[in-house]
C-alpha cells in the first residue's frame, strides 16, 4: 500500500521535515532537483539537449532554478523562463536565482517570451499554433511554474503562457505535479500544463492519480528527498498520517493463505441473491468470481426460470430457486442463515418480488452484505432504511447508481468523486466502492483508497458482477469489509490488466476478467512473478 497525499498533508510534512528534524529548505529543494536530473538523464545523453525551465517566484520555481544549474553545469544548454512576480518570490527561490545569476545562466521574463513568439499579453495562442507546432526551440521543456500548493483558477498572462508551452515541439516534463492541476481533486484550474512525464517527490499526490489530472501528468516517477513517514510525527500530539492510499501489487499479501489441513468449509460461504428472469448471466459471473477468488462454496438464490442456465454453466454452485411471483420467505432465511457473506442486486432487476429480498436481507442478514446493481436502485427509493441498524454492509455503485442514492447530479459526483464517497460512507455507516474510472472505497471515519489498476477495456456489462464476487470471497475467507472492498477492487483491476494483455481492450469481456483472476491469485502463491 502506498499513501496519496492531499496539498495540506504535504504542507505540514514538509513543515515537520524542515522544523521538527531540522532538515534545512535547502536541502529539500537540491535533493528534488537530483532527483529530476537524474531522469532527465535518462532520456537525453549528457549535455545533449536544449532545455527550458519554466520557474515561478515559490519553492517549486527554486527546484526549477537548482535544477537549471545542475543541467548547465552537466553540459546541458538551459535557459531559465522566471514567471511571476519577483517580489513576491520565496526566500529560498531568490537565493536560488542568485545562484543560477552567478553561474551565468541565461534567463528572461515572460515578457520577453512572448515576443520571442511573436505574441504579446492576452493574444490567443491558437492564432499562432500552427507555427508554434512547427518550430523546435528546445528538446524539453520543464514545468516548476506553480506546484502542489495551487487551489485557484489560472488565468490571464499565467494562463496564456501555459498554453504556449503547451503549443511548443518538446518533451515535457512537470517538476512534482503539472501547472493548473489541483493536488486534490485532479481537476483542471483553468488549464493546465501537459507533461510527458512528471517527476513528484515523496509521495504522489492525490489530484495525480485522479481524472483529469492523471491524464497531463503522463508516466508518473515519485523520487524520494528526505520527506518520508517519520514527516507525519505520528507520535506527536498533533502529527498524523495521510488519509488516502492505493493498494500495490506487493499487497496481495494479504490475500489470506491456504492451509495444509483444511476442507471447503475452511474458506467461507458465499450466498449469490442475483439473476432475475432473463437476467441470469449476473448471477453467473459474481458466483464464477467468487470461486476463483478463493471461496469454499458458493450458493445462487436466482428465479427458478434460470435453473438451467446455472445449473450448465456452474455446476459447482449450490442452487436454491424462488418463483418471481411467490418467493418461499423460509428458504431465503435459511439460505441467510447459511452464508457467511451476502451478495444481493447484480441482475435482479426491480420487481415486488426483488424489493421483498433487499427488505429480507437489510431486515434478517447477520452476516457482511455487498449490496450491488439493482438492490441499490431499489434502496433508493428509500435510502434512509440504510440508516436503521444493519449488519456490516458494502455498497459498489457506479455513478448513475450513486446519484440515485445520493439525490445529486452525476456531473455533481464527477467534480466531487472523494467527497460523495466519503460522505455516503459516514452518513450511513457503510463501506462505499464508487465505481469509475478510478474507483474510490471509503471507509466511514478510516482511510479511503483510490485504485490504480484496472483499464477502460473494462467498460463492459458484467464487470461489476465480477468484482461483487471477489469482494465476497476475499471476506468469507477472513478478511474485514474494509479491507476486503480495496483490495478487490484492486484484485479485479488487476485481472482486468492480465486481459487487456490477452485480448485487448475493445475485445475484453466479463469472462475474460474471470479467465485472468487466477493468474492474480498464482502470483499471491508465488506461481508467476
Amino acid at each position: 500500500m502506498k499513501y496519496l497525499v492531499k496539498r495540506n498533508e504535504m504542507r505540514q510534512y514538509d513543515k515537520n521535515t524542515i522544523h521538527h528534524f531540522g532538515i534545512p529548505s535547502m536541502v529539500l529543494i537540491e535533493r528534488a532537483a537530483l532527483a529530476a536530473l537524474e531522469e532527465i538523464e535518462k532520456i537525453f545523453e549528457c549535455g545533449k539537449a536544449r532545455i527550458l525551465i519554466a520557474c515561478g517566484v515559490g519553492n517549486n520555481g527554486a527546484d526549477g532554478l537548482v535544477l537549471a544549474r545542475l543541467l548547465y553545469l552537466k553540459g546541458y544548454e538551459v535557459e531559465i523562463l522566471t514567471v511571476g512576480n519577483r517580489q513576491k518570490a520565496t526566500e529560498e527561490n531568490k537565493q536560488e536565482l542568485m545562484i543560477a545569476d552567478a553561474y551565468g545562466l541565461v534567463r528572461f521574463s515572460t515578457e520577453t517570451f512572448f515576443a520571442r513568439h511573436g505574441l504579446h499579453a492576452n493574444e490567443q495562442i491558437v492564432n499562432h499554433a500552427e507555427s508554434l507546432q512547427q518550430a523546435r526551440e528546445y528538446d524539453l521543456i520543464v514545468d516548476a511554474v506553480f506546484g502542489v500548493g495551487l487551489s485557484r483558477r489560472i488565468e490571464g498572462e499565467y494562463g496564456q503562457l501555459l498554453e504556449l508551452l503547451n503549443q511548443l515541439r518538446a518533451k515535457k516534463l512537470a517538476l512534482d505535479i503539472p501547472s493548473g492541476i489541483d493536488a486534490d481533486d485532479g481537476s483542471v484550474l483553468g488549464i493546465a500544463f501537459r507533461a510527458d512525464l512528471t517527476v513528484t517527490f515523496s509521495y504522489e499526490k492525490v489530484g495525480m492519480r485522479l481524472y483529469p489530472g492523471q491524464e497531463y501528468c503522463g508516466t508518473i516517477i515519485c523520487r524520494s528527498v528526505g520527506i518520508d513517514d517519520y514527516s507525519f510525527l505520528t507520535n506527536q500530539p498533533h502529527g498524523y498520517a495521510p488519509t488516502m492510499a492505493a493498494y500495490t501489487r506487493e499487497d496481495l499479501d494479504f490475500i489470506p493463505g491456504r492451509r495444509p489441513h483444511t476442507n471447503k468449509g475452511s474458506y467461507g460461504k458465499v450466498l449469490v441473491i442475483a439473476g432475475s428472469v432473463n437476467m441470469a448471466g449476473a448471477a453467473v459471473f459474481s458466483a464464477r468470481a467468487a470461486y476463483l477468488s478463493g471461496c469454499g462454496l458458493v450458493r445462487v438464490l436466482t428465479a427458478e426460470e434460470n435453473r438451467v442456465i446455472i445449473q450448465s454453466t456452474l455446476p459447482e454452485a449450490v442452487l436454491t430457486t424462488y418463483h418471481e411471483k411467490k418467493p418461499d420467505k423460509e428458504a431465503v432465511i435459511q439460505a441467510l442463515q447459511w452464508a457467511d457473506v451476502i451478495v444481493c442486486g447484480p441482475g435482479l432487476g426491480i420487481s415486488d418480488t426483488s424489493r421483498l429480498l433487499v427488505q429480507m436481507v437489510l431486515k434478517n442478514a447477520a452476516v457482511p452484505v455487498i449490496m450491488d446493481a439493482d438492490a441499490l436502485n431499489l434502496i433508493a427509493e428509500d435510502v434512509d432504511i440504510l440508516k436503521k441498524p444493519h449488519t456490516e454492509l458494502i455498497v459498489t455503485p457506479h455513478l448513475g447508481e450513486m446519484a440515485r442514492l445520493a439525490g445529486v447530479t452525476i456531473s455533481y459526483i464527477k467534480d466531487h468523486l472523494i467527497e460523495t464517497a466519503e460522505e455516503f460512507a459516514r452518513t450511513y455507516q457503510l463501506t462505499c466502492v464508487l465505481k469509475d474510472a478510478r474507483t474510490i472505497t471509503a471507509v466511514p471515519y478510516g482511510m479511503t483508497y483510490v485504485n490504480l489498476s484496472g483499464n477502460n477495456g473494462m467498460a463492459t456489462g458484467g464487470s461489476g458482477d465480477v468484482l461483487t464476487g471477489v469482494i465476497a470471497a476475499l471476506i468469507a475467507q477472513g478478511l474485514k469489509p474494509e479491507q476486503a472492498a480495496p483490495l478487490g477492487v484492486y484484485i479485479h483491476g488487476a485481472a482486468g490488466d492480465e486481459a487487456a494483455k490477452r485480448h485487448g481492450r475493445y475485445s475484453l469481456m466479463a469472462n475474460s476478467l474471470l479467465e485472468a483472476l487466477p493468474l492474480i491469485f498464482c502470483e499471491k502463491e508465488g506461481m508467476v512473478k
